[in-house]
């Protein structure tokens, strides 16, 4: 036993497999996404109730039985970045697998889709719950290996094929390299769990080996998390897959990297705090440049939403990188955005491709007549990844660019305010070329959504704009969960007290 919302996820996912098998028998596919559907839905009210306890004690902490208890067994330790990224998992996870019972219709194989997608969502909650690197380390393979196998499930295309491949081989060397990482931290500490490396390695002498380390660290995790140079799997990955899938991917999944990459450094390399920040600035000001140059070039519809992801990740890199605590509360509020509206995006690029069966922009032009509502939906959530106000897209960024303004950071915040100008050129052409530009013959044809996907599409829509007129609650939030990743006092004194 984990924690009910985990052990959810988890038992949902295995018997995915069984309800598949008996739909089989009985002809009715799509109860796989209701029942998909229902596990989150379960986990999300397990989570309210566990959310409530940390907000009471703090730090929850699980260990195992006693002889394999933490620093040398493993441990789960659950604070309000903990709940905070995986509430963001579960509600994404929910409307993507809701808009997946009728985008999904026409593959096979769906009890394997939903089997992974639960697995995915519980392999990022695992990871975010994770008080030691050997725990974090198996729910991160988890959810890798869920994704690989989700980025190539149209196995009878090359593109799914080659992109999966790609995405297998670079991050599988990302894994060996935070294994090794890992096997350095043991060999200077004796111990793998997060409380007691942040303890050993606060006055540690070997600091050569320390700054090793922490170079694997950050390339390790800096792949999963798209830093440029690190990024060349995701458009391809994002591309190739299911379009739910690149809701998750670009939404919650790439995200996660970075908020496991920061959550480490801040604390177990605090000592190395000077070096590493400067590292991750530069990064950020590289990863936003390369995503939004290489964004104007795309005419394939999902591989400009990919770049576009790349440079967000640039901007949340950024806020993280400043490491005050408006600085990781903008980020950390950046990332719920984010995945509000990168995943409206791709909902709808699914709408438009599953209609037209193109990605092609020059042959989507004009395509608002044939399906207005999805267009109005798609608008809506590139306005606000423009960073326009009042909606929701706005507030985060303007916040990371101030908390860069506030740490002394002028110049990475000037760059950051570049590069948003620089999105807004592509932003627009998007808007350009779905609602004003005359219809092409492929676009007239196209007939609407259907229902069931165009509900997650407008409650997306709904949320930009209702995040951006009161975003003080998410705020708040974010701000909460920002205190407990600088809280390291309190983090190492649970799992001490708790032993």
């Amino acid at each position: 036993m984990f924690t009910p919302p985990l052990d959810t996820l988890l038992v949902f996912m295995i018997g995915t497999p069984v309800i598949g098998w008996v739909i089989r028998k009985k002809g009715y596919p799509k109860v796989q996404g209701i029942y998909a559907s229902a596990g989150l839905l379960v986990a999300a009210y397990f989570l309210y109730g566990l959310s409530r306890e940390v907000s009471e004690k703090g730090i929850v902490l699980i260990t195992g039985p006693l002889p394999f208890n933490p620093p040398l067994g493993a441990c789960l330790q659950i604070d309000a970045l903990s709940v905070f990224m995986t509430m963001v998992y579960i509600i994404i996870g929910l409307f993507t697998t809701v808009y997946s019972i009728k985008f999904m219709e026409r593959d096979s194989g769906l009890t394997e889709y939903y089997t992974l997608m639960l697995g995915m969502v519980a392999g990022m909650t695992g990871v975010v719950f994770a008080g030691d690197f050997f725990t974090l380390f198996v729910f991160w393979e988890l959810m890798c290996l869920t994704s690989y196998a989700l980025v190539a499930f149209r196995k009878q295309k090359w593109e799914s094929i080659e992109a999966g491949f790609k995405y297998l081989i670079m991050s599988a060397a990302g894994s060996a390299t935070i294994l090794l990482a890992m096997s350095f931290l043991y060999g200077m500490t004796g111990t793998l769990n997060f409380a007691a490396l942040a303890s050993r390695l606060a006055n540690t002498s070997s600091e050569g080996w320390l700054y090793i380390t922490l170079a694997l660290v950050i390339v390790g995790f800096g792949i999963k998390a798209a830093i440029v140079p690190f990024h060349t799997w995701l458009p391809d990955a994002h591309s190739a897959a299911p379009s739910p899938i690149s809701a998750m991917l670009s939404g919650v999944m790439v995200p996660t990297g970075a908020c496991v990459l920061i959550r480490i450094l801040l604390l177990v390399f605090s000592s190395a705090q000077p070096a590493w920040q400067m590292t991750l600035a530069i990064f950020a000001v590289f990863t936003m440049f390369g995503g939004n140059l290489m964004a104007l070039l795309q005419n394939d519809l999902k591989r400009l939403l990919a770049f576009s992801t790349i440079a967000h990740m640039g901007y949340i890199i950024f806020g993280f990188a400043i490491s005050t605590s408006y600085g990781l509360s903008a980020s950390l509020f950046h990332i719920v955005n984010h995945a509000v509206m990168k995943s409206l995006l791709f909902l709808c690029a699914g709408a438009f491709i599953r209609q037209t069966k193109t990605r092609d922009l020059r042959k989507l032009r004009g395509i608002r007549r044939a399906m207005p509502m999805t267009s109005a939906a798609f608008t809506i959530g590139t306005i606000a990844i423009a960073a326009f106000p009042p909606l929701n897209g706005f507030w985060s960024e303007m916040m990371i660019v101030a908390a860069g303004v506030r740490a002394e950071m002028i110049i990475f915040s000037a760059l950051m305010l570049t590069n948003m100008a620089l999105s807004v050129v592509y932003y627009f052409r998007l808007i350009r070329i779905i609602i004003l530009e005359k219809p092409t013959k492929v676009s007239k044809k196209a007939t609407k959504a259907p229902i069931t996907m165009l509900i997650p599409i407008l409650i997306l829509a709904f949320l930009c704009i209702f995040i951006g007129a009161y975003p003080v609650p998410y705020i708040d939030a974010s701000s909460k969960a920002a205190e407990a990743m600088l809280n390291i006092g309190a983090y190492i004194d649970a799992v001490l007290r708790g032993l």
